[in-house]
């Protein structure tokens, strides 16, 4: 068994900015999580439900300490880029963070 720590973030944007939302994630936190020392795996998931569309990113870490490098010390706030604003239609503060045990 191993154990590391899952990062989840929530945003939700109008159901016509979600492919234009998705590309936007790609280019800016995705790659910034990608290059990251200790990060393991990237995800997106995606719901769309009448004129709303959640966003989730799901990330994998190998340390908190590897989390605390790549979102600061206030590593429980959720990190946010320039154009963000402009797509979600709230701003939540904080993200998730799990024990995981991977078998």
């Amino acid at each position: 068994m191993e154990t590391v720590i899952t990062r989840k973030w929530h945003g939700k944007t109008k159901i016509e900015y979600a492919d234009e939302y998705l590309d936007y994630m790609v280019s800016t936190g995705i790659k910034d999580y990608q290059e990251s020392p200790g990060i393991i795996s990237v995800e997106i998931w995606r719901r769309k439900e009448k004129d709303i569309c959640h966003f989730w990113t799901v990330t994998k870490w190998n340390s908190l300490e590897s989390i605390i490098k790549f979102a600061g010390e206030e590593y429980e706030k959720a990190r946010y880029y320039p154009d963000d604003k402009k797509y979600l239609l709230e701003v939540e503060e904080k993200v998730n963070h799990y024990e995981t045990f991977v078998y």
